[in-house]
């Protein structure tokens, strides 16, 4: 058999989130993608090895998931076939350290409000973090909530990003129904 390895590196504070109490995450990791996963925690180093190819690139995008600051139980969803991580890199839209930041308040919103609505609107999960905005989502979902974050960040106004997603989430609805 041969064996398959990846080598990435996650921020040292998240270190211990991937890692769990006791282990736990790391240990559920390595079960359900029959992957061995080694922990630099003073580099955030992490090396994911297995035999099975598939298996491998899953650990490595939950862990990449966890690195970008999502729950361990929400990156999990990257296990199943059909959820897919998407990463918006916040240097391509900003040039300078406030205007990152300005951008990463435009798609928090008021207490969270505008990120809580695209992640309902869209039915995926949206984490804020670093200079990166990272979703994860069934396909659709994921895409529509990436191009709802793309708008915010190039300037659109928060109205006719949920109006377009909710006239998308629509369409979807519709197309659901006469697949039935």
């Amino acid at each position: 058999m041969t064996e398959y390895s990846y080598e990435l590196k996650i921020p040292r504070e998240r270190v211990a989130v991937l890692i769990g109490k006791d282990g736990e995450v790391k240990k559920s990791i390595e079960e359900e993608t029959s992957s061995k996963i080694k922990v630099d925690s003073k580099d955030g180093d992490i090396f994911v090895s297995g035999e099975d190819a598939l298996g491998l690139y899953t650990a490595r995008e939950v862990i990449k998931a966890v690195g970008r600051g999502f729950n361990p139980d929400i990156a999990k969803l990257l296990l199943k076939q059909d959820y897919v991580f998407e990463i918006v890199n916040l240097p391509n839209f900003a040039k300078s350290r406030e205007s990152m930041l300005r951008l990463k308040g435009r798609v928090i919103g008021k207490d969270g409000k505008s990120r809580k609505l695209i992640e309902q609107l869209t039915e995926s999960h949206i984490c804020v973090y670093g200079k990166t905005i990272s979703i994860i989502g069934e396909p659709e979902s994921a895409s529509l909530a990436k191009q709802s974050v793309e708008s915010l960040l190039k300037g659109s106004t928060h109205a006719n990003v949920y109006k377009w997603l909710e006239k998308k989430r629509r369409e979807l609805k519709r197309k659901a129904i006469m697949e039935m």
